[in-house]
């Protein structure tokens, strides 16, 4: 190197050293930390104890564990592809030449930047059994088969499907990623599977989905990892930690929180985490895995 090429490097090293010290102190500590406790009985109070695997192996035994794990890969069923289908759907919408456009879309966005503890207060208003609007827009409609509405988070069969419904809400970044890409698309091959007698269905299948099935991968992947990771509306929504009613809300997240910070098992806490991420990194796998020859990059 010459002095001139030293001389920037340091230069760029120095100006750089603020986010090493950062993303040292702040990730890459904070990690291996959680590895080594991992394997240690730590309530916070004390000195880790090394365990050695005890950790994992009463994950095992542990009931309310696997209740948790179930909870989370149900919700995660049921908001991720109702996620992906609604914003898809929305995008293609607004995808469309149609006057006062930015307004649509602007409201379409408005409800991902509403503060997560506002929505999720908001929604359990509208879920109330008695006096939820949801309920009394549904109530003269199931009254005509001699049904009732459910009661929500009052009843455990529908707490998750409440939960993954109000997750729709918060469609709008993936939305926005949709409409990016949507944008992207030649419009000559519109016109050209036009041509050919294609109808909006078939050009939708044979020319939208392949040509975005890029942001599709990346809005999958997100997904995964933002499901699986649930807790701050399951928390203001149910009020505790317990997952109620009858623990059919206690979300993976919500239980190693509970674990960490309530019963300061730390160490059984970090063992939950890094479970966590050997499940996110698995999905991840499988997804791309499935997706690989289903994804085409334009050129």
């Amino acid at each position: 190197m010459t002095s001139r090429e030293k001389h920037n490097l340091r230069h760029g090293l120095a100006f750089c050293s603020l986010w090493f010290v950062g993303f040292g102190v702040f990730t890459i500590y904070p990690v291996l930390a959680s590895l080594y406790y991992s394997f240690c009985d730590y309530s916070v109070l004390q000195q880790p104890l090394w365990i050695g695997i005890d950790n994992y192996r009463r994950m095992s035994t542990d009931v309310v564990f696997w209740i948790s794990l179930k909870n989370t890969l149900v919700f995660a069923a049921l908001s991720l592809p109702a996620g992906m289908i609604v914003s898809l759907s929305l995008a293609l919408l607004l995808n469309t030449e149609v006057r006062g456009m930015p307004i649509f879309r602007t409201i379409f966005y408005l409800p991902s930047v509403v503060p997560i503890v506002a929505s999720a207060l908001l929604w359990l208003w509208i879920f109330n059994g008695q006096f939820g609007i949801l309920n009394w827009a549904l109530r003269p409609i199931l009254g005509l088969f001699g049904a009732t509405p459910p009661t929500w988070f009052a009843d455990p069969a529908w707490a998750k499907p409440a939960l993954a419904l109000m997750s729709v809400w918060g469609i709008g970044n993936s939305m926005v990623i949709y409409l990016s890409g949507l944008q992207n698309v030649p419009q000559e091959l519109y016109e050209a599977a036009e041509i050919d007698g294609a109808n909006w269905w078939r050009r939708i299948w044979h020319v939208t989905l392949p040509l975005t099935s890029p942001v599709i991968y990346f809005n999958l992947i997100m997904g995964i990892i933002g499901t699986l990771q649930t807790f701050t509306t399951v928390f203001v929504m149910t009020g505790n930690a317990d997952g109620n009613p009858a623990r059919s809300t206690l979300l993976y997240a919500l239980y190693l929180f509970s674990t960490a910070f309530y019963d300061l098992r730390m160490g059984y806490a970090s063992a939950m985490a890094w479970i966590l991420f050997v499940l996110i990194v698995a999905l991840t796998l499988l997804a791309t895995k499935l997706m690989e020859k289903r994804i085409h990059y334009g050129g």
